[in-house]
């Protein structure tokens, strides 16, 4: 669990994904009368990140990544499928935010049909939303245990700007900042960085850090506990798929603008598409304890914000202030 307790360290530090924050530390004690009521991680895997389209998981299906998630994770904690008391999938793009999806999948990973399930779509932070409801329930007394899942499936991607407004009343049309919710990806990220001064040669930089950062994580096996091997073509995918280890500034500068001709965002300093999934086991600290679960992290806080679409890459900025504050900590500690 080398990796899943460096991740967890660094989330003594609050963070955010798009618009939602969560917030997490180890700082309360285990003895303390509240701390029995703490909200807690006790078992988080993933599948291997692969490219949409051509990529590895092309012959795969969205049910196999998902129950595979969920397999592993009740294994991990030696838990009876029976004591989960809901299971929340995020999800973008796949109708009904992939609510059949999860339900097929958690009772193929072994869950009775007693078990509920729900689903929920917050764009990018979708799997966090997920997270973040089934901690709610806990915390509620609703549950003691719960599931918080998301999965995307970028190759079957399909519905565009084009397509959607067709779907629009024309009176919406008119309305300039709801429009605005109509902005391309890809032009938001080129209005961020007009607007906050982010030059291309900070965004190449950072990209070639990041892929230099994944290479050596994945050759030292910091991911390999996290990963849930996945079979294609009657082999184990153990990797993530899209890491290139020979990226420089030098070779990312000769790339065009992908989205606008005087752009700063390319094919080289922006993410890929992806299909993937992940899954985290959360539970109330008393129960956890009584069923002898590992403990990974505690849950302090989490805040979810609004902010222009058209520059939607700064939920986190807005977020993670909020978050701070109502966890009582300053984003210096």
């Amino acid at each position: 669990m080398h990796r899943a307790h460096l991740i967890f360290g660094h989330l003594t530090k609050p963070s955010v994904c798009a618009q939602s924050c969560a917030a997490v530390s180890y700082s309360r004690t285990d003895s303390s009368p509240q701390a029995e009521e703490d909200v807690v991680v006790v078992a988080a895997r993933r599948t291997p990140i692969a490219r949409a389209k051509n990529g590895f998981y092309q012959h795969i299906t969205a049910d196999e990544l998902l129950s595979s998630v969920f397999t592993a994770i009740l294994k991990d904690a030696n838990l009876p499928p029976s004591l989960v008391g809901d299971v929340c999938l995020g999800n973008v793009w796949l109708p009904g935010s992939g609510c059949l999806l999860a339900r097929l999948s958690q009772i193929k990973s072994g869950m009775p049909v007693s078990v509920p399930c729900s689903s929920v779509n917050r764009q990018c932070s979708s799997g966090l939303q997920a997270c973040m409801n089934i901690a709610s329930a806990i915390q509620s007394g609703i549950i003691d245990i719960g599931i918080g899942a998301g999965i995307e499936m970028m190759s079957g991607m399909q519905a565009s700007v084009e397509e959607v407004m067709h779907t629009i009343n024309p009176t919406t049309l008119e309305h300039k900042d709801a429009m605005n919710c109509l902005t391309p990806m890809g032009i938001t990220s080129e209005n961020v960085a007009d607007q906050f001064g982010i030059s291309r040669e900070k965004q190449d930089w950072l990209s070639e850090q990041s892929h230099a950062k994944a290479h050596r994580a994945t050759v030292n096996g910091f991911y390999k506990e996290e990963i849930v091997p996945v079979i294609v073509n009657g082999s184990a995918v153990t990797t993530d798929e899209g890491i290139r280890p020979d990226t420089t500034v030098e070779k990312l500068r000769k790339l065009k603008p992908a989205f606008k001709e005087d752009g700063s965002t390319t094919a080289g300093n922006s993410s890929q598409l992806s299909d993937g999934a992940a899954a985290v086991l959360l539970a109330r600290r008393s129960v956890a304890r009584r069923l002898n679960l590992p403990v990974l992290a505690v849950l302090q806080s989490y805040a979810v914000v609004g902010v222009p679409p058209e520059v939607m890459g700064i939920g986190p900025a807005e977020a993670i202030p909020q978050a701070l504050r109502k966890a009582g900590k300053w984003i210096v500690q």
